[in-house]
């Protein structure tokens, strides 16, 4: 009989931020860790989210046993309603996070054909030759964990999206006694967050936002105007605690945000005295100086409600002169243009803006810095490293960490998505990669978007196109008038007349240099006027339009 092997294969999240997702194999049996989206480049136009490519998944559907969730953040769910068409395996995750999925798959019609199974953290569940541990960690959200995996050639933890906050809002504490435990038992392999590896120091604790935001709401003389990530539950309770200490009431603008917290407030996970709530609608008849309005949007997401409030386009809320308006939430990597320029309109309408710890702690981060990743490495002791989460720099600077720790005993594995590590009891090895790269999800559609409407997109975004429209006639075969050509993005305005006359000339050109067959053939002729026009719009401007030949038959 052949010995026992455990595959690890990561479908995303290694290389980039998001699309998080983890393969766990042994022989016919596989979990899926955390199904994870990630939000698109600029340079993947009308792109709304990318997901990572199931293909070996799809490939596998009848050995997945079960999804594990660690946190409910959009970068660990958000494709799962993507990938839930193509698979059928029951989801475990804790009760919040449970709550997110349902909302999300709710709206997607998929509720019926899905099994969520709630789990608790310290209790252990079976599948297939896996024995699952859910380990408590704290985070940015509540009812976050860490796994640990008893399979048949040892334990494998994953730590999923954590920091070591020892004095949380929720009063759930990083299990540091799990981990040891499993550190004492001797651990296989440990799979650990790198996004914070850049970071020297510990990341401070969640209570140490309030003092500067109480601060900044008791010196507000109107309207206090905050924003944080919805499911930032613990920096809700904070914010919801500071206007019942300020004498001011709460009210919750945007979808997701007034969502989480009617979830998080219907669990007990979020605590709202008695009258502290006004509606939404009632905003603009409440006194000014008497308000803190919680609002999403806080990564400037084109139509978010915060946007929208700082152009004067939201029906609910308006920003006013001397309003306080606080961002406490990280700007996102790639997301500082959008970010600014809603704060630019911020202050054309003189209001007191802060953001990104202005004079202060105003945000904290949920992910663990340098001496948090190396209290786990030596509270763990693994044989073996991998880290996870985070772009290729963050990936080595986390293996370099470790090395420096000393604390993994045979090796550190550096790995990007797609490639397979086999562990077996007395080693591991690199296998041959899988199938793995990002799917394009468009807007309001469960479809991918193949790769070519990327690249005419982005042929577009750049060179415009040209549609020349030559009207023949059936009977006779030969052009009735000069073609029309219509641009969009490409005419310059300088030689334009010039350019056209030319480009109509080239049309008739092609047309009369064509065989009396080759005329009857529209696609024929189609494609000739096509490559004919492109190499003369080269030529006069070194630009590659987007050609659209259509013919009108009279």
């Amino acid at each position: 009989m052949s010995k026992p092997s455990l595959l690890a294969i990561p479908l995303g999240g290694l290389g980039e931020f998001g699309m998080n997702m983890l393969v766990l194999r042994s022989g016919d049996d596989m979990i899926l860790i955390d199904a994870g989206m990630m939000f698109p480049e600029v340079e993947l136009l009308g792109v709304d989210i990318v997901i990572p490519d199931i293909t070996y998944l799809k490939q596998n559907r009848q050995h997945l046993r079960a999804i594990l969730l660690t946190h409910g953040h959009e970068d660990h769910i958000g494709a799962l309603p993507y990938i839930l068409r193509d698979l059928n395996a029951p989801i475990y995750g804790t009760r919040f996070t449970l709550a997110l999925v349902h909302k999300r798959l709710e709206e997607h019609g998929l509720l019926d054909k899905t099994d969520l199974r709630e789990v608790i953290p310290g209790r252990k569940l079976e599948v297939g030759p896996f024995e699952v541990e859910f380990i408590s960690v704290t985070h940015s959200t509540i009812d976050c964990v860490a796994l640990a995996i008893r399979t048949p050639v040892g334990i494998v933890i994953h730590t999923g999206d954590f920091k070591i906050d020892q004095t949380p809002i929720d009063g759930q504490p990083f299990d540091f006694h799990a981990f040891a435990r499993y550190g004492h038992e001797g651990v296989l392999a440990l799979f650990s967050d790198s996004t914070n590896v850049e970071r020297p120091g510990y990341t401070p604790s969640e209570r140490t936002v309030r003092p500067r935001i109480e601060e900044l709401t008791r010196a507000a003389t109107r309207k206090v105007i905050i924003s944080c990530f919805a499911s930032s539950i613990p920096r809700i309770q904070t914010i919801v605690n500071i206007a019942a200490a300020t004498g001011r009431k709460v009210a919750f603008i945007g979808r997701s945000m007034v969502d989480n917290v009617e979830i998080a407030h219907g669990m007990n996970r979020l605590t709202i005295p008695d009258g502290l709530i006004v509606r939404s609608q009632d905003i603009g008849s409440f006194p000014p100086e008497k308000l803190v309005v919680l609002v999403a949007g806080s990564q400037a997401e084109p139509m978010s409600s915060l946007s929208r409030v700082a152009v004067d386009n939201h029906r609910l809320l308006t920003l006013d002169e001397r309003d306080t308006v606080i961002l406490s939430a990280r700007i996102i990597p790639g997301n500082e243009k959008a970010i600014f320029r809603m704060l630019d309109h911020m202050f054309r309408k003189r209001a007191l803006i802060y953001y990104d710890n202005d004079g202060g702690t105003i945000h904290v981060s949920g992910h663990a810095s340098q001496e948090e990743q190396k209290l786990l490495l030596n509270l763990v002791r693994p044989r073996f490293f991998i880290p996870v989460h985070g772009e290729y720099r963050q990936l080595f600077r986390h293996a370099a960490l470790a090395h420096t720790v000393g604390s993994v005993s045979e090796e550190i594995l550096l790995i990007e998505d797609g490639q397979t590590i086999e562990f077996t009891e007395d080693a591991a090895y690199r296998r041959e990669p899988v199938t793995a790269g990002r799917i394009c999800v468009d807007s309001g559609s469960l479809e991918e978007i193949e790769e070519f409407v990327i690249r005419d997109r982005k042929h577009l975004s750049e060179d415009g196109v040209v549609v020349p429209i030559i009207a023949i006639d059936k009977h006779t075969g030969q052009i009735e008038s000069t073609p029309e050509i219509v641009t969009r993005g490409f005419l310059p305005s300088d030689n334009g007349i010039e350019l056209l006359a030319g480009a109509r000339e080239v049309i008739l050109r092609t047309f009369e240099g064509s065989n009396a067959e080759e005329k009857t053939d529209w696609s024929v002729i189609k494609e000739k006027i096509r490559v004919d026009l492109r190499r003369y719009l080269k030529k006069q401007t070194s630009k590659r339009p987007l050609i659209l030949p259509v013919i009108l038959e009279l």
